[in-house]
């Protein structure tokens, strides 16, 4: 509910535009460019950064310098880094591009726009192909730099104003991300890294100089700041590159520059390459253990599969016949019936002495004998005639299996 008021809140502040064209920079951000020593109209230049997801405008100062005005989130781009090759990728561009004011669009379909001027001669050199690549409102990409309906009100008012300042043109710069030593290292393996070592070049020419490169392609590349020798020299994209040389002042600084550069570099590979090992380690182990656990529970089947189909020892000792193999639940055991206190008979103290003495005397009898009785059940004595017939029976003995 929030979310959506604050949409509205957006969209009503919009709607309340009577004229997007003609609509001013805030004022908080105009009191900001004059405090930076920024006029409304002066020149300006635009940086797009795909990976971070930023549009920077740059504007020049009273020395001649550009410092940066602001930045904007860009809402949405298309594809992934690298730049466009073809209609139809939906690849957003990177490079460098001019925009004149012809290539400005009031009556965008998507609030306000710009075009990028893709392809331009170095797109064209590789036989690029594409049509109506715009930085606009809406929040709707297809191979384009979306940004909100809000956002690109003030970015369009950037550029009417440098253009009524007197600016011929303004350049965007599209890279792939900060071309910082780190975030060159991680992207090293790339198929575009000698694309975008070539972009990098301009990159840092302007942040050595806060100066918009001077941008020209010869021999199908990108080349910056290079003044001809001969003053009536042309740079054409797909032919060989005039002789011509950089400033004396940015070549020095640029040689220091690239310097440090480079050993920051070497140290990020080194850093990224061992991190790289570390990850190949991580990812071997957890690969070995997943593999040993892999092997235990094939190992645990194929126990669990073999003991399922042999019979089982415990089932065939007490199977009946005709009872399956190891299926004792099958085989019914009869249960004893149940003793009670008064089914079992007890014999009264004074004729266990006899008895015991007949048992004695008898197992003095021979082996036939014994063998004999053995098979007739003992039954147990009656409690109650034996305390009767103990007195009367003394002097006469009985065999030992009539105890009354």
């Amino acid at each position: 509910m929030l979310v959506l008021t604050a949409l509205a809140g957006c969209q009503d502040a919009l709607d309340s535009v009577g004229n997007k064209v003609e609509h001013p920079l805030p004022d908080k951000l105009v009191h900001k460019m004059k405090a930076a020593d920024m006029s409304v109209r002066a020149p300006i230049m635009m940086r797009i950064f795909k990976e971070e997801g930023v549009l920077e405008v740059w504007k020049q100062k009273g020395n001649g310098r550009y410092d940066k005005a602001t930045e904007y989130e860009i809402c949405k781009w298309s594809g992934k880094l690298g730049p466009k090759f073809k209609e139809g990728d939906r690849q957003a561009p990177e490079g460098y591009y001019r925009i004149y004011p012809a290539q400005m669009n009031p009556k965008s379909s998507y609030y306000l726009s710009f075009n990028m001027g893709y392809p331009n001669s170095y797109d064209r050199s590789h036989g690029r192909t594409g049509s109506n690549l715009m930085v606009h409102g809406a929040c709707s990409s297809a191979g384009c730099y979306s940004m909100t309906d809000e956002q690109v009100l003030e970015i369009y008012a950037f550029a009417r104003e440098a253009f009524r300042g007197g600016q011929e043109f303004f350049t965007v710069a599209a890279y792939p991300f900060r071309m910082t030593p780190e975030n060159m290292a991680r992207h090293r393996d790339s198929e575009h890294f000698e694309f975008w070592k070539m972009l990098k070049v301009g990159y840092d020419q302007f942040e050595l100089t806060h100066r918009p490169p001077v941008v020209e392609v010869c021999d199908r590349q990108y080349v910056f700041n290079q003044v001809p020798e001969d003053p009536a020299a042309k740079f054409n994209a797909n032919a060989s590159c005039p002789i011509s040389e950089t400033p004396a002042s940015l070549a020095t600084a640029y040689s220091a520059y690239q310097s440090k550069w480079n050993e920051a570099f070497s140290k990020a590979v080194a850093k990224e390459d061992k991190e790289e090992a570390r990850r190949l380690e991580l990812k071997r182990k957890q690969e070995e253990a997943e593999a040993r656990k892999a092997e235990a529970e094939a190992k645990r089947q194929a126990r669990a599969e073999a003991a399922a189909s042999s019979p089982s020892p415990i089932g065939n000792l007490f199977s009946l016949p005709g009872a399956k193999p190891g299926n004792i639940q099958d085989v019914a055991v009869p249960a004893a019936p149940a003793e009670t206190d008064s089914d079992i008979p007890q014999a009264a103290p004074a004729e266990t002495a006899e008895v015991q003495a007949q048992v004695q005397a008898q197992a003095q009898a021979p082996a036939t004998e014994a063998q004999a009785a053995a098979e007739v059940p003992v039954p147990a004595a009656n409690p109650a005639e034996a305390q009767q017939l103990a007195p009367a029976e003394t002097g006469k003995k009985k065999p030992f299996w009539k105890v009354w």
